[in-house]
């Protein structure tokens, strides 16, 4: 009888998901960032975390491989979780993986917060549904991924807990700075995430919390994003002007962005009937989000409100992007989560809402099984530095005919040119990049670009690239 109290005790408890959500994505932690979604993107925070180890750990000054001759020192994101990997390799060795780690246990921390958070607010069924519906979203891959999407959303979840508790709980100062710090960390690393702070414009209303405490938690509020507007609207494009190399997208005007979204507009709502929840739990975010209008549950449809509209600023500043990338969602998928989440809760035979919660769970996590797989093409790149260690020097400029994809850069270890076979067979172009230092040209065939013949030597060929010597 004992055994079966902890039984379900266990399985009524959180924290036994989240482990458990932790273990399974174990699984090829420490293969190279070379699934098909966003190993681009990947390889870019990888490169700036291998250059802090290699050339110099000055945190003000990431650097990127793909630009050609010059330092590579460029905008981008603050790089936190870059910087976690450099830590790490200062002690162990440098490791690409260990960026993968390091998301995958702040990710979880978030689950756990995003738990204590709903929890605050509504009950238990809802904050245990709505927990156990953003495990098995987007969140699942995404947060093994080399990217600081969920680790910034993690981190501002955090943020809103401790925030809403020195609001609520009246006055301690230990609260309010683990708000400031976390908020701090989590708008570096990922602007898109401090939209989240809309969410405490109700407590500015409530009579019960003091005005000094209110004015107090606004000038924190504002404190905490002196660093990410300083960092993102002055330091990014100082880099870029100073150094000459453009990466980081910065947005558009919210015109020109409207204008892309319309343009694209089944791509962009793809991402919240599909990519998000996929189409169960979306049906149940409809329709938890109609019962709390039938209901007149304020707390919800305020939370939705306000987060849609924030977040509705962060789409049309992106547009085109948005539309084309899944990872723009992620910071609205905890709202879609707990609304789903109170969906589920809605209904009153427990048995069904068990078996929704299923059906959200093996939709999600079978939509998602692919990305912890490698193509046998992809893994291609993984020779390519080995390869032209034989014919080259490490300083040896390259070009590679990936497009806008750096990934076979990062895999050469080597610095360089990326672009398509159109620019690379235009012979005005190569000469000069040959002006620039160019030496060798790296023509992939199988996977991030297509073969074409070039009129220059030949140091080495097989079935996946060949490299030629100018």
């Amino acid at each position: 009888m004992s055994f079966n109290i902890k039984s379900v005790s266990l399985l009524k408890d959180i924290r036994f998901y989240i482990a458990l959500a932790f273990l399974i994505r174990l699984y090829g932690i420490t293969q190279p960032p070379l699934e098909v979604a966003h190993n681009w993107r990947q390889t870019t925070v990888t490169m700036a975390a291998r250059n802090f180890y290699e050339t110099d750990a000055n945190l003000l000054y990431p650097r990127v491989d793909f630009a050609g001759n010059k330092t590579g020192i460029t905008g981008m994101e603050f790089p936190v979780l870059n910087y976690l990997i450099y830590i790490a390799s200062k002690i162990f060795g440098y490791a690409h993986w260990y960026g993968r780690l390091i998301n995958l246990i702040i990710s979880s921390f978030g689950l756990l917060y995003f738990f204590k958070l709903v929890r605050k607010y509504f009950d238990f069924e809802v904050a245990f549904n709505a927990t156990l519906i953003l495990i098995v979203s987007l969140w699942f891959t995404y947060s093994r991924k080399i990217m600081p999407d969920t680790f910034a959303s993690s981190l501002m979840i955090a943020a809103l807990f401790y925030g809403s508790n020195y609001l609520d709980k009246g006055n301690k100062p230990k609260q309010l700075f683990m708000y400031m710090l976390l908020a701090t960390i989590a708008a570096l690393s990922k602007l898109p995430v401090a939209y989240l702070l809309i969410l405490f414009v109700p407590f500015y209303f409530d009579k019960n919390i003091e005005r000094y405490t209110k004015i107090v938690f606004a000038s924190a509020t504002s404190f905490a994003m002196i660093a990410p507007a300083m960092w993102y609207f002055y330091w990014v494009p100082h880099l870029v002007q100073e150094f000459g190399f453009r990466h980081f997208f910065m947005g558009k005007n919210i015109a020109e962005g409207a204008a892309e979204i319309f343009i694209n507009l089944q791509l962009t709502l793809a991402h919240f009937y599909d990519n998000a929840l996929k189409y169960v739990g979306f049906a149940f975010f409809v329709f938890g989000l109609g019962k709390a209008i039938l209901n007149k549950d304020q707390k919800l449809i305020l939370i939705f409100s306000l987060g849609f509209s924030g977040f509705l600023i962060i789409v049309l500043k992106a547009g085109f992007t948005f539309a084309h990338h899944s990872y723009y969602i992620i910071p609205f998928v905890p709202i879609m989560a707990l609304v789903c989440g109170y969906g589920v809760a809605q209904l009153k035979n427990k048995k069904i809402a068990l078996l929704i919660l299923v059906a959200i769970g093996v939709e999600g996590i079978l939509n998602q099984q692919h990305d912890f797989r490698i193509s046998k093409d992809n893994l291609a790149v993984l020779q390519l530095e080995s390869d032209l260690d034989k014919i080259s020097k490490p300083t040896d400029l390259i070009l590679i005919n990936s497009g806008n994809y750096p990934t076979p850069m990062y895999f050469a270890h080597r610095k360089g040119w990326v672009n398509d076979n159109l620019k690379i067979n235009d012979i005005n172009y190569i000469k000069q990049l040959k002006n620039q230092g160019l030496k060798y040209i790296v023509i992939m065939k199988k996977t991030f670009g297509t073969a074409i013949p070039l009129n220059y030597p030949v140091v080495l060929n097989n079935q996946n690239y060949s490299i030629y010597k100018l």
